[in-house]
């Protein structure tokens, strides 16, 4: 490990980065290397304060002794669990950490943070993240062992494993499904460590049980982008929607509401089944946004300082009723979701002598506004049914003072009894109505309207955060959410002038490959003639209707001509291994691989551009999974010219093969592409390997499986491999995509033929 001075060192940082860095007081020099990016991230995503509580956490977990894995993870992960819960989780987190820090189960604090993005994309709110947090802390203290029921000294043998699979689980859970699942595995596997591990890894047969049977309903974050379509295409609101967790309110659940945040919805929605029939979790979701759609549209707040809380439930009653009448005139299929949801009171069902019956009376009153065939018998509810409708389009003032009215006309002695009847009264896809009204005097109420926020700007620097890719497990056959971190940059610039040396020493080779390209070159188009209008004039048309217009005969506007390509379109990006291997001699050993690198580059990129076909270079190395470094030597707007030059001239080999992530950043850029063919070229000298990994067919896998993702967005990966030992392994990764050149000193002849074939 280097000391804090050395890593300062041997990296060079801005001025003021590296003022954040003296205040990190970290000696981890891959630490050290990926600082800077990490820190220009969260000063673009952060204020002042909260950098410096990021700094403050990440200095916390670099002091634990667990290595730089804590801090990086952290340090990396961190700004996404913040954008993902729009709220400060900082202190709950790190409350966990220290409690973690200080039983058995340190080890778990890395695999913990590195999840914790991913977890929090799926429950995007701090309430249901401590939820979570309280799940892994119950697991942590129930199944941590200790000695003679004293000290705790063994460590929990599910807790990494439920971290490793949390992103999974709550994919497929609910919050109050975690829990469930969680339980069984402590109560029937708590005291055997092989047992639980296997439970808490999903690779026993009870946990899948389990986990299929707590899967039900409709979860939020499934149906998020379709809910947002329909709240833009209906209803032309395009509010944010933000869930709540409903798994650990078990006295009083939460009701869907509205502030200036965003639209709060729960996060899993049963099917709801009825008289009227069976009502889908999203029809439920689509019902509540109409509905709170509806208040944002036609709902006037009110004064309420001088109503008493039954004469404020009264109007909200009225007001919502009017809202779902103004929906269901705009659209009249919501009726059959309306009325499945709407229960409906029976009308003898409450007991006036012993109950307070003002909910059954307003929740049949409600009914009887919307359902025109309520059939209910009382005549003050058929006098206000009237009233109501006659009033439809006053305004929520209008329906205040029918509310009133109603109550004063209704009003009985036992409305004021403790005991209440609540059966077939909740109206569940109806907001809590928080915004309907308005106090004059702060604190007379539970909730007023929040506060506006003040965004603090940040005049920091800003740099571009890295991009975080996931990582195929072949073992358990699933993916590691945001497992490596891949930072991009612009190439540094070396002496465009070696690329033209190197360009005049295979001048005959550049004369033979001319010859070729020519000859593909002039089939790309083909000209269509007789077109009103098109990119040039048509000399002989244009003649002949010129003569026929002085002959007094009426000439052929079709005069001009156009070109369409015959060929097929096709985009090219020419992905280079900058691994430390390439520094090795090229057996004659007059060369480095490297070396002969540049110059098959540089003939390919010289044989693209003559033909044409829009082409990028990047080339990529790695040091562990936290820092994977992509360089852009050539983008796809640019030209074959001394910029890119300079840059292919001043590149250097170091560090190892992270292949996997390299693909699927290549393959994102090549895929926004509009070609009939993405061809990506991988140049290559090894397999895959880092130093993290120790198992050698860990990373060959996730290369194998990153290939498919790329057939899968029509994106065609071909490997060229210089590696005389490259048949053991390559056709696993790339199947028959793959052409190993065995004579390395035949690079530069051989890349340029290699791509004219593919090119076909």
């Amino acid at each position: 490990m280097s000391t804090a001075p050395d890593a300062r060192k041997r990296v060079m940082m801005h001025p003021q980065v590296q003022t954040y860095w003296y205040e990190l007081d970290c000696g981890f020099q891959q630490v050290a290397e990926v600082f800077e990016e990490c820190v220009y991230e969260a000063l673009t995503a952060f204020s002042r304060p909260q950098v410096k509580a990021y700094l403050e956490a990440a200095r916390v977990l670099g002091k634990l002794g667990r290595g730089p894995e804590p801090m990086l993870a952290f340090l990396e992960e961190w700004p996404s669990v913040v954008a993902a819960t729009k709220d400060d989780p900082l202190p709950s987190v790190m409350d966990f950490v220290r409690a973690m820090q200080k039983s058995p189960n340190g080890p778990a604090i890395a695999p913990f943070l590195q999840t914790l993005a991913a977890v929090a994309r799926r429950l995007p709110s701090l309430a249901q993240l401590n939820g979570y947090l309280d799940v892994a802390r119950d697991l942590m203290v129930r199944t941590t062992g200790s000695i003679h029921g004293f000290h705790q000294t063994i460590p929990s043998p599910g807790l990494p494993e439920f971290f490793a699979q949390a992103p999974r689980l709550v994919e497929l859970l609910t919050l109050q499904g975690l829990k469930n699942w969680a339980e069984y595995g402590i109560k029937n596997h708590g005291h055997h460590p092989e047992r639980q591990q296997e439970y808490f890894k999903l690779a026993s047969p009870d946990s899948r049980a389990v986990l299929q049977r707590e899967r039900h309903g409709t979860l939020f974050h499934d149906v998020e982008r379709k809910l947002d379509l329909t709240l833009r295409a209906l209803w032309n609101d395009p509010e944010m929607l933000v869930p709540y967790s409903t798994a650990f309110d078990e006295i009083r659940q939460p009701v869907p509401y509205y502030d200036k945040l965003g639209m709060r919805v729960p996060d899993v929605y049963d099917d709801a089944h009825g008289p009227l029939g069976t009502v889908s979790g999203i029809d439920r979701y689509r019902a509540v946004l109409a509905h709170m759609v509806g208040h944002r549209r036609w709902s006037t707040p009110q004064i309420a300082d001088n109503w008493s809380p039954f004469q404020r439930m009264a109007v909200e009653f009225f007001e919502d009723a009017r809202i779902d009448t103004l929906l269901l005139r705009e659209y009249p299929g919501l009726a059959r979701t309306f009325l499945a949801l709407h229960p409906k009171p029976i009308e003898d069902a409450c007991d006036p002598e012993t109950t307070s019956c003002l909910r059954h009376r307003l929740a049949m009153l409600s009914r009887a506004f919307i359902d025109p065939q309520h059939g209910y018998r009382d005549a003050a509810l058929n006098e206000f049914v009237a009233r109501f409708h006659a009033r439809l389009d006053e305004g929520t003032g209008a329906m205040a003072e029918l509310a009133l009215a109603y109550v004063a006309k209704t009003r009985r002695q036992s409305d004021q009894l403790a005991k209440v009847h609540f059966d077939d009264t909740v109206i569940g896809y109806r907001d809590d109505n928080r915004q309907l009204w308005q106090f004059i005097e702060e604190g007379d109420e539970e909730e007023a309207f929040d506060e506006p926020r003040q965004l603090q700007k940040n005049d920091e620097p800003q740099g571009l955060p890295p991009r975080h890719y996931p990582e195929w497990d072949y073992q358990s056959q699933t993916y590691r959410p945001d497992w490596v971190s891949l930072y991009e940059a612009l190439h540094p610039a070396g002496n465009p002038a070696k690329i033209d040396r190197l360009l005049a020493k295979h001048d005959a080779l550049a004369k033979r490959l001319k010859r070729l390209l020519d000859l593909l070159k002039p089939q790309d188009k083909v000209r269509i003639r007789y077109q009103e209008e098109g990119s040039e004039l048509d000399l002989d048309v244009a003649l002949r209707s010129l003569i026929d217009f002085k002959s007094g005969t009426t000439p052929d506007p079709r005069i001009n001509m156009s070109h369409k390509t015959s060929g097929r379109d096709i985009a090219v990006l020419l992905l280079l291994d900058l691994s430390e291997s390439l520094n090795e001699k090229t057996p004659k050993g007059d060369q480095t691989i490297l070396e002969l690198s540049q110059e098959a580059v540089s003939l390919l990129a010289w044989a693209i551009e003559h033909l044409g076909d829009p082409f990028a270079i990047g080339g990529f190395h790695s040091d562990t999974r936290h820092q994977v470094r992509y360089q852009h030597i050539k983008g796809f707007s640019e030209r074959w010219n001394d910029d890119v030059k300079a840059r292919l001239a001043a590149m250097e080999a170091g560090w190892s093969t992270r292949m996997g992530a390299a693909l699927r950043h290549a393959g994102h850029y090549l895929g926004t592409r509009q070609a009939d063919k993405k061809l990506l070229l991988i140049l290559t000298d090894g397999r895959p390997s880092d130093v993290d990994t120790p198992d050698e067919r860990a990373l060959s896998e996730d290369a194998r499986q990153a290939v498919r993702e790329l057939d899968q967005k029509g994106v065609f990966p071909y490997c060229i491999s210089l590696d005389p030992r490259a048949d053991e392994y390559v056709a696993d990764i790339f199947g028959r995509s793959y052409t190993v050149i065995d004579n390395i000193q035949r690079l530069p002849e051989r890349l340029p033929e290699l791509f004219m074939a593919l090119r076909k």
